[in-house]
């Protein structure tokens, strides 16, 4: 039988280089993600079986769907890596954006997450890891206050329910990635220019497959990153918050 590892957004950024990389180690491939003509572009170019699925997680009905369709298949890797963000004032964000990036941040992680962890739970094996960000290791950060809300929702749910299954003895690994800055399409989506240099997706998926497979929970890369979160811990958080602002604000490319 085959084994299978499914990317969710795929076309473009960490999601393309997770699939290059898997490719390259031997897996079929699922992949998902809006934009089907990019996601063909893709999978001619790697040396696996590619099977297409063009689909809006952001509805909660396509994450079920999803789930129907790779069933049958024995999924090793699922890795929850679509989402976006946007930069601004809270009080003049567009609503509608922001809950558009609740439902795909959040609530689609959250069912994926679930519904593939009873499967893999029933075959007692299998990884999944949820592409999250530094910003959801951060108490708050004005600017991109709903990114970084939908952030810390999905590391608190991960850490979470790696330790149930740690308890448990489950052989199934929950894990989440906390990238900084990456040199991504996420920028112009956010409207953000990063204070800091950004990282490749290149690297950025390379780092976090490998972190996966020793399973850390919480995978941090570059040694910058990690000192700025440790460092982070032992400040009040009214400060950390203001330093966060202060950040923020660099990053508003308006």
């Amino acid at each position: 039988m085959k084994k299978y590892a499914v990317i969710t957004g795929a076309s473009a950024g960490i999601g393309m280089e997770f699939a290059k990389i898997l490719a390259q180690k031997g897996y079929a491939l699922i992949l998902i993600a809006r934009r089907k003509e990019r996601l063909q572009k893709l999978a001619v170019t790697l040396n696996t079986a590619c099977e297409i699925i063009t689909a809006d997680l952001g509805k909660e009905e396509a994450c079920y769907e999803l789930i129907k369709c790779i069933q049958d298949k024995k999924i090793e890797i699922f890795i929850n890596n679509a989402g976006f963000g946007d930069c601004g004032l809270f009080v003049n964000a567009d609503l509608e954006k922001e809950m558009d990036m609740v439902q795909l941040n959040i609530k689609a992680v959250h069912i994926l997450t679930k519904l593939i962890l009873r499967k893999m739970q029933e075959e007692n094996m299998g990884y999944i890891l949820n592409v999250a960000s530094s910003a959801g290791l951060m108490p708050a950060g004005p600017f991109m206050s709903t990114y970084y809300a939908t952030k810390a929702y999905v590391t608190s749910l991960t850490r979470g329910v790696a330790e149930e299954l740690r308890q448990s003895g489950s052989n199934v690994y929950v894990g989440c990635f906390c990238p900084g800055p990456v040199d991504t399409e996420f920028n112009s989506v956010a409207n953000v220019e990063f204070a800091l240099k950004g990282i490749s997706p290149q690297y950025c998926a390379k780092y976090a497959l490998e972190q996966m497979v020793k399973r850390k929970v919480v995978i941090i890369p570059t040694l910058q990153m990690k000192m700025a979160m440790t460092f982070g811990r032992f400040l009040p958080s009214t400060l950390y918050v203001r330093i966060a602002a202060h950040q923020q604000k660099k990053k508003m490319g308006n």
